[in-house]
């Protein structure tokens, strides 16, 4: 049986197992995926040792994205440009790396939550991996601008920098900025920090959400519930990480296996069952 685990530290509130072997069932593929929690300092032996035992792919996950894509030998476009991954391959004896975090995002947001981002002013919040991982795919869905917000400008900057290109020829206005500086008002917000997870205080103030706006946590489950609450007592449409978990999932899943699973299904019965 192929095996499959997601590596991650915390990792005991992971989902992803269930997703994927929900996913195996539905298209009746046959492998086997667990969850493996690593120790600091310690990701690169993890994976080596996976792989040395068969392994197929791994998902990666907090704090682990950069040193991913750093220890890969390969890197997908998408991955290339957010120099972080949360998708491992071994291809023909070499470590593949791949991020589907921006694509899973931008399917939720349109598909799930019915919010076309094109012609939109959207404000990511957070410059570290789960920012970086998103930021190429969103631009690519053609905002009119997107402002990088985060507690260090100058590593908002830098992820704004490595993407000027693109959104350049997205023709989307791209911009970076403190956190305590934000006077503007956005259509989306996507909170890209760990905040949530952490229980620390929302990150920036409401004053920053238009009427109706999509206020989107990365987190899902009862770590999102904070940012959910303040979200909707502010005029704003709540949504969580939830779809945008499946979501990815599932475009691993398309690459691992070359068959595209019911992400809205395994969605709607993820739901149900964290519920």
């Amino acid at each position: 049986m192929d095996l499959y685990c997601v590596m991650g530290n915390p990792i005991h509130h992971s989902k992803s197992p269930w997703i994927h072997a929900r996913f195996a069932e539905l298209t009746g593929q046959s492998l086997h995926y667990g969850s493996r929690l690593i120790p600091p300092n310690g990701f690169a032996a993890e994976v080596k040792a996976f792989f040395s035992e068969g392994g197929h792919g791994c998902n990666i996950t907090v704090p682990f994205k950069f040193e991913a894509a750093a220890l890969a030998n390969h890197h997908s476009q998408r991955a290339t440009l957010a120099t972080a991954a949360n998708m491992l391959t071994l291809q023909g004896g070499k470590l593949m790396a791949d991020n589907t975090d921006g694509a899973g995002l931008v399917k939720d947001i349109e598909y799930n939550a019915g919010v076309q981002l094109r012609g939109s002013h959207l404000l990511l919040i957070g410059a570290g991996g789960a920012a970086a991982g998103v930021l190429g795919p969103l631009l690519l869905a053609g905002p009119a601008s997107i402002t990088v917000a985060n507690r260090t400008l100058a590593k908002a900057g830098d992820l704004v920098a490595r993407h000027a290109a693109l959104a350049a020829q997205q023709r989307t206005e791209l911009r970076a900025q403190d956190l305590q500086t934000l006077t503007s008002t956005f259509d989306v917000l996507i909170n890209a920090t760990a905040s949530s997870l952490t229980g620390g205080a929302i990150p920036v103030a409401a004053s920053t959400l238009k009427p109706g706006a999509l206020a989107y946590d990365m987190m899902y489950g009862s770590a999102a519930q904070g940012f959910m609450n303040w979200a909707q007592e502010h005029g704003a449409r709540p949504r969580d990480g939830l779809g945008m978990l499946v979501e990815q999932a599932a475009e691993a899943f398309m690459i691992w296996r070359g068959i595209r699973p019911p992400a809205q299904q395994v969605l709607a019965e993820l739901r149900r069952l964290v519920a």
